[in-house]
């Protein structure tokens, strides 16, 4: 009886070792890939695509640190559960159209250290329930359409430092009404007139929402080069309004005018000139013979 007593739980570890992997094998968990409750991990595995199924309850989906570069249309269809999905350090450029139609549930996106060039308009339009967007660390994304961001009245805190971004399109943001974390930092920004109407938005902002402002700083032009953006005042921006009034048109006429005057008189002259040094260089020629 001893040895049956000491076999029993090995037995019974044996036996919830195989309900455990039955649960698994009957939830579908992918290969390469850890499946705990509602979480399921596929990172670090050297993945070239998405696995093809997932369990239908997934609540949150890890793929990071892989090699994925693109995602297939429909990919998230069937996981109405979707909560969280980690895209981090893959090798993508662009999502698929609809590729969030079944995910109304998602809240936390991470797109960052990707190879994502443009933001395209409704990008997210059916991921209305995101609070988290990051899209750091993008050092080839160049523009975020005015539309990128529509859809996301929930968004909390966005993510854009670290990317290729000269300019934002203020369209793009004040849609944005849940907004209170925003991240600029990094990015080579071009702090010219096209740039006052952001700035003036993100200071009146900034008591709300936290930003890295330390870190966000202009590219150019050359007299504001290191600048902090929010360092930057409407005093910054007076050359951008200087307008020309009646007078100062009637003076550029009138300078337009001398200087044309000017011009011909010039020509005239140096006409004159050229004619009488010939006639001069004719004559002594004349002489010699």
């Amino acid at each position: 009886r001893r040895p049956a007593m000491l076999l029993g739980p090995w037995l019974v570890a044996a036996a919830a070792a195989a309900v455990v992997a039955a649960a698994d094998a009957v939830a579908g968990c992918p290969a390469l890939c850890t499946c705990r409750g509602q979480a399921v991990d596929c990172s670090g595995q050297r993945l070239f695509s998405v696995p093809p199924e997932l369990p239908l309850d997934t609540g949150n989906l890890s793929l990071a640190h892989n090699r994925i570069a693109s995602i297939p249309p429909g990919y998230l269809a069937c996981y109405g559960q979707l909560r969280a999905l980690d895209l981090r350090n893959n090798s993508l450029a662009e999502l698929p159209a609809g590729l969030f139609v079944g995910a109304r549930r998602l809240a936390h996106l991470d797109l960052s250290y990707n190879n994502f060039s443009l933001v395209p308009a409704d990008m997210f339009l059916e991921a209305g329930g995101l609070l988290r967007l990051d899209l750091s660390h993008n050092p080839g994304l160049r523009r975020v359409h005015p539309q990128a961001f529509r859809g996301l009245a929930q968004l909390r805190e966005l993510d854009l430092s670290y990317g290729g971004l000269s300019a934002i399109s203020l369209d793009a943001l004040e849609g944005l009404p849940g907004l209170v974390g925003l991240r600029l930092g990094g990015n080579p920004w071009v702090c010219g007139c096209a740039m006052e109407p952001f700035l003036k938005w993100l200071r009146g902002r900034i008591q709300r929402c936290a930003s890295d402002s330390e870190l966000a700083e202009c590219r150019a032009p050359p007299e504001v080069a290191g600048a902090p953006l929010l360092s930057l005042t409407e005093e910054s921006f007076q050359a951008c309004h200087l307008t020309l009034t009646l007078d100062d048109y009637l003076f550029i006429a009138f300078v337009g005018f001398v200087v044309s005057i000017a011009s011909v008189a010039t020509n005239f002259l140096l006409g004159i000139t050229a004619n009488c040094c010939h006639r001069w260089s004719k004559a002594s020629e004349d002489e010699d013979v």
